[in-house]
């Protein structure tokens, strides 16, 4: 008698029943754990160190090549330029032609991070911004060249906006200003910063320059 069919049937039972443990086992862990809960908007939101939120995004750095955006599995990276720009080796700053347009359309945005690899500058990043409550499908189109005219690489929620704020949104506003997540020839250096940020922008500056 070949008992073959029936030891493959057993161990397929036994397969089944192991694997749903071992999930089981993994789920039960945390059905038993203590739960903390975070008083958020007092206490900062717990993120991951790899935690994907809104862009930042180093307009003086931009060489306009199009990569994020062909990268972009859902279109919605949209960039304008009156010319083509280059990275000058000396300051790590992007001359050429200006950037007239980069915005972002979180309302189709996956947070994927397929846009950030391609760069050739480096100028794109996933920040750790968790928030960008708007009122209309407008807002959440992303200007981050009109951003950049006040000197941010990110979007500030409106919550953030406001003068009475939790210590630690005080803080991360602060490293916000100051560039805190840009790492480059410019880095401690945030008015010379401001500068170039506004040179990519104004059309009264020679390009090439």
């Amino acid at each position: 008698m070949n008992d073959g069919p029936v030891r493959d049937y057993f161990r397929n039972i036994w397969q089944t029943v192991s694997t749903i443990l071992v999930g089981m086992r993994i789920s039960l862990k945390y059905c038993f754990a203590k739960t903390v809960t975070l008083q958020y908007p007092d206490v900062a939101p717990a993120i991951a160190p790899r935690y994907r939120g809104f862009h930042f995004y180093e307009i003086e750095k931009c060489i306009a090549c199009d990569l994020c955006a062909k990268a972009c599995p859902v279109d919605c990276i949209y960039i304008e330029k009156t010319g083509p720009r280059k990275i000058d080796k000396e300051t790590g700053v992007a001359a050429g032609g200006l950037m007239t347009r980069y915005a972002i359309d979180y309302a189709k945005c996956m947070f994927c991070a397929l846009c950030v690899d391609p760069c050739p500058t480096e100028c794109i990043h996933m920040g750790n911004l968790h928030d960008l409550s708007g009122y209309t499908r407008e807002d959440m189109i992303v200007e981050f060249t009109e951003l950049a005219k006040d000197g941010l690489q990110t979007p500030q929620p409106l919550w953030m906006q406001k003068d009475d704020l939790p210590e630690w949104a005080e803080k991360r506003k602060r490293e916000w200003l100051a560039y805190g997540h840009s790492t480059d020839k410019l880095t401690g250096k945030p008015e010379q910063r401001r500068q170039e940020m506004v040179k990519a922008l104004d059309p009264a500056r020679p390009t090439g320059k």
